[in-house]
């Protein structure tokens, strides 16, 4: 007798939600996990890299024809919030575009292309010189144009691992798991600063000396903390390339409901499969890729759209101030004194640059993200966001109004708190939600819209802080806290998906796709 295709899926995907939390779910973490280790490493190592940069390359002193202005030792602002600016930039078009081919294509086939275009880049960054023509662009230009490609596949990375795990994952622990996936991100950020130090410090017996070549030790330093981005990256290759289809994607999109139902069957069964495929040959259902006019026609069901419109303007609103003060926090922390002086040394300029970064990192980023990991399906994804975003609207606000009145340590500890908050908060609940509250067909392409927008006010939020300047500290603080409060607001259009499976947060919504099936196909026939 033939089997009701609805009742095994339905069982199938029971199994699945209903699984206890094992070792196929720790090494779905990890091989996601690591790529977004290597994300953040790659993102933040810039900040303190244009700081070596600028040193090396903008040495120089400035001159009006005879007259010393000044000595030039970092790069101009504007160069420096390009250098910032491009890596942005290309994370943007990465998370829509890899985003919406997840759907079309499927998940499998684009995971593991991002991180090969991260390697890649991140190799070519880190041996980036200025061309030999008089006119050729310089190592900042060719810099710009590497983190540009490096973005792209940074950008893909978001959709693919937060969707990937989503869909692997049980109900109970399915919060923890893309939390954990994304607290990858405070490793990064944090053994940054460690390779950073480690590598300064291997340097330092030349740079305290008055040694003419300084000048090399340090370009040959941020060649090397830049360059070491690209090693857990090539350890995740193979494993991102190997994973299996999701079955939510086998089943609902690609028609093929017991091919997903036996890959379910063999990675709870068998932890070791992991990585293996299995490959059907039984009659399947008719593949129906999803489209840009059917996704419009679901979308402007306001139900619908106002959830992507939450989802996609409280990331907006979150990264003006996360890479507001995370791509610039040297420059913040040199604001309040740290690392300030004129008589330091180039060895203790960056040294205390590190230790900045080190401090905030440690204390407040990571701890952070695994506060969420271990509460986010305890208190919900809603309840952690408005927590974070009222917690940081408030710290902002301190912070730009009593500057001059708080001293070193209080606002280094408010400073800390507010990377405590990003991360045990908005930063990590806007990475999880889009991965559970769009059904499978659009899921992938909706969390690229959502993170693009994310990186949009990224982007909106250096070119802010280049047009105020780092001396206007108060107006930038208070711009943050704005944004903030834009995000708690936006908050309250999303649904709370603590404690339900994927099929019930999408419940009752299989009549509206279908009908936007049927428009999207007729609109096609017509237009034919």
């Amino acid at each position: 007798m033939q089997k009701d295709p609805l009742l095994e899926k339905r069982g199938a995907l029971d199994a699945l939600n209903n699984a206890e939390f094992g070792w196929f779910h720790i090494k779905a973490c990890l091989v996601s996990g690591i790529g977004f280790f290597t994300d953040a490493y790659d993102l933040f190592i810039i900040q303190l890299a244009v700081i070596m940069i600028g040193m090396v390359y903008y040495h120089d002193e400035v001159r009006d024809g005879d007259t010393v202005i000044k000595k030039a030792d970092k790069l101009y602002p504007v160069s420096e919030t390009l250098l910032k600016q491009s890596a942005l930039v290309g994370t943007l078009i990465g998370q829509l575009l890899f985003g919406y081919l997840a759907d079309l294509l499927g998940r499998k086939k684009m995971y593991g292309t991002e991180l090969v275009i991260i390697v890649f880049t991140t190799i070519t960054s880190a041996f980036a010189s200025n061309t030999a023509s008089p006119n050729g662009l310089s190592v900042v230009g060719m810099l710009i144009i590497w983190r540009f490609f490096l973005g792209v596949g940074i950008g893909g990375d978001y959709p693919l691992s937060a969707i990937i795990t989503s869909e692997f994952a049980n109900t109970k622990n399915r919060g923890a798991m893309i939390a954990a996936v994304f607290a990858m991100q405070g490793f990064g950020i944090l053994t940054g600063s460690i390779v950073a130090l480690i590598v300064l410090l291997s340097f330092s017996n030349r740079l305290n000396n008055d040694d003419p070549l300084n000048y090399l030790q340090i370009d040959h330093i941020w060649r090397i903390i830049v360059g070491f981005g690209a090693i857990p990256g090539l350890v995740a290759i193979y494993f991102r390339m190997t994973i299996p289809e999701t079955p939510r994607f086998t089943m609902e999109i690609k028609g093929d409901v017991e091919k997903g139902a036996r890959n379910i069957q063999q990675v709870l069964q068998k932890g070791d499969t992991l990585y293996a495929d299995s490959q059907s040959d039984e009659r399947k259902q008719k593949e129906q890729k999803p489209t840009f006019r059917e996704l419009k026609y679901y979308l402007t069901k306001w139900d619908h759209g106002k959830v992507l419109l939450g989802t996609a303007m409280a990331w907006f609103a979150l990264d003006v101030g996360f890479y507001g003060i995370n791509l610039n926090q040297s420059t913040i922390l040199h604001q309040i004194g740290f690392g300030k002086g004129s008589n330091l040394s180039q060895y203790e300029i960056l040294k205390q640059a590190i230790y900045g970064n080190l401090i905030t990192s440690a204390l407040g980023t990571v701890p952070g993200y695994w506060l969420t990991v271990l509460f986010v399906d305890k208190w919900g994804r809603k309840n952690i966001q408005i927590m974070g975003f009222v917690a940081l609207t408030i710290l902002f606000l301190v912070m730009g109004l009593c500057k001059n009145i708080l001293g070193q340590f209080i606002f280094i500890t408010l400073y800390t708190l507010a990377n405590l908050f990003n991360n045990f908060g908005p930063n990590a609940t806007t990475f999880i939600i889009p991965g559970e509250v769009f059904p499978t067909r659009y899921r992938s392409t909706c969390h690229g819209i959502s993170a693009a927008a994310g990186k949009l006010g990224a982007i909106v939020s250096q070119v802010w802080f280049l047009g105020l300047g780092a001396d206007n500290f108060k107006a930038i603080m208070l711009t943050f806290s704005t944004f903030m409060l834009i995000g708690f607001g936006f908050t309250f259009l999303i649904p709370e998906t603590k404690g339900k499976s994927l099929e019930e947060i999408c419940q009752g919504q299989e009549q509206s796709i279908e009908m936007c099936i049927y428009l999207s196909n007729n609109s096609q026939i017509r237009s034919g």
